[in-house]
């Protein structure tokens, strides 16, 4: 990550955001506040992949006309943009996927697929442990779930505590000898709580345990470099960043993705194809079968070109500004709950809460018709919702264009919303 090259202006950043000048009715402008789920793109992201497509458009590595060279040094070149923001130690680390979720079900598949010919420490049999925690996204948990039947592996998880944080009581029992994976988020997307990703990278290691960290809801919010974690893979999606949707990452030590064989095969992952057998190239290009999004990928540089210029520890320190606000704002309010951690250093910008006796769709059809875009639902993390006898929860996100008026229009929202159904009991 570079120093930042622009102020952190908040009003300067908005009129960077086009789709924010939308009113949701002739009196009602739009209060975005749903960036967990898809973020919005800058205009420098919408013209980078524009004029990719308007100038360079073509197949990347297929062609020696200079149409085919454009692309691929535009494909490539992203990606080494991609990994200098993550402080990857090299590009070559660097696999696009289509989203977090696929490049987790990417590491999850290969570590099941392996031969005789895998490493160790890198096939998963029966007999194994894969440990996740109780907070997780389905993207982290469906694909170890899959893992484990295939297998024949145990699926364990470390459990909720009542602070909304993970229990970590009873860690040296949960992590033994037998435990081949540790897969945890490395932000709750419903909680916000940050999870401590040193103490558990320490346990894993000490077994000799991979670690997998998903990172969709934190690359976004905050700095993270990944050689610095001391996880073995990361995942994240670009349409979280302020990048276009179709466009993942996976981040591996090359080690490991030297050693694991492919996730999908076809053109472009290939070295070697006779009729009867195949050889495969080296990573990245094993694990990018077929046409990559060449101009997503080029939107996600640009994404990581505006963040850079805003610098993360900014973004963070204006996100936490803006969920202290929030939680503030809720804690005053009759019947209203919020789920997790307290304001500090451990608490992120996803404010989800209930209001008592209403479900939550009703709660956020109201704060639309207020102009609010909120999200309602489990947020893909049913058993975290089941731990605290939830059917769901509404949830309030933040980004860099979020605005502290905006929060302001959120709590009085919520209250209002509150009021309403009070005088329909």
């Amino acid at each position: 990550m570079s120093a930042p090259s622009r102020p952190f202006d908040v009003e300067a950043i908005r009129a960077d955001f086009p789709i924010l000048d939308r009113m949701m009715d002739p009196d009602t402008p739009m209060i975005y506040l749903d960036g967990g789920a898809t973020s919005q793109r800058p205009r420098q992201v919408i013209d980078a992949e524009v004029a990719y497509l308007t100038r360079d458009n073509a197949a990347v590595k297929r062609g020696a006309h200079r149409m085919a060279a454009a692309a691929t040094d535009a494909y490539e070149g992203s990606r080494k943009r991609v990994a200098d923001f993550l402080g990857a130690p090299s590009a070559e680390e660097i696999v696009f996927t289509k989203n977090a979720t696929e490049a987790l079900n990417l590491v999850a598949y290969c570590l099941g697929n392996g031969d005789a010919s895998t490493p160790a420490h890198l096939r998963v049999r029966e007999g194994d442990e894969i440990l996740v925690t109780e907070m997780e996204h389905h993207a982290n948990l469906v694909p170890w779930q899959e893992l484990a039947r295939r297998t024949g592996a145990t699926l364990r998880w470390i459990p909720m505590a009542e602070d909304f944080t993970l229990d970590l009581t009873d860690l040296d029992s949960l992590i033994t000898e037998r435990t081949k994976v540790v897969a945890f988020t490395h932000q709750s997307n419903v909680l916000g709580t940050i999870n401590p990703v040193s103490r558990l990278v320490e346990a894993a290691r000490a077994v000799g345990a991979l670690t997998v960290l998903d990172a969709a809801q934190s690359v976004p919010h905050m700095p993270v470099d990944v050689a610095s974690l001391g996880v073995d893979f990361v995942a994240l999606s670009g349409h979280k960043m302020l990048g276009p949707t179709g466009i993942g990452v996976l981040w591996g030590r090359y080690e490991h993705l030297a050693a694991l064989p492919p996730f999908l095969t076809g053109g472009s992952m290939i070295e070697v194809v006779h009729l009867d057998h195949s050889t495969y190239a080296e990573p990245p290009a094993r694990f990018e079968a077929g046409t990559p999004p060449i101009s997503q990928a080029v939107g996600l540089a640009a994404a990581c070109d505006y963040l850079d210029a805003l610098g993360m520890e900014n973004v963070a320190e204006h996100e936490r500004v803006l969920t202290d606000q929030a939680l503030r704002g809720l804690a005053d309010l009759d019947g209203v709950r919020v789920f997790g951690p307290a304001a500090g250093p451990g608490r992120a910008g996803a404010v989800s809460f209930e209001l008592e006796g209403r479900h939550p769709h009703d709660v956020g059809q109201v704060l639309d018709s207020l102009g609010i875009q909120a999200r309602v639902g489990h947020h893909c993390a049913w058993p975290l919702h089941r731990r605290f006898a939830l059917h769901g929860t509404t949830r309030a996100s933040f980004s860099v264009h979020t605005t502290t008026a905006e929060v302001e229009a959120f709590v009085t929202g919520v209250a209002r919303t509150a009021e309403f159904f009070g005088s329909l009991s």
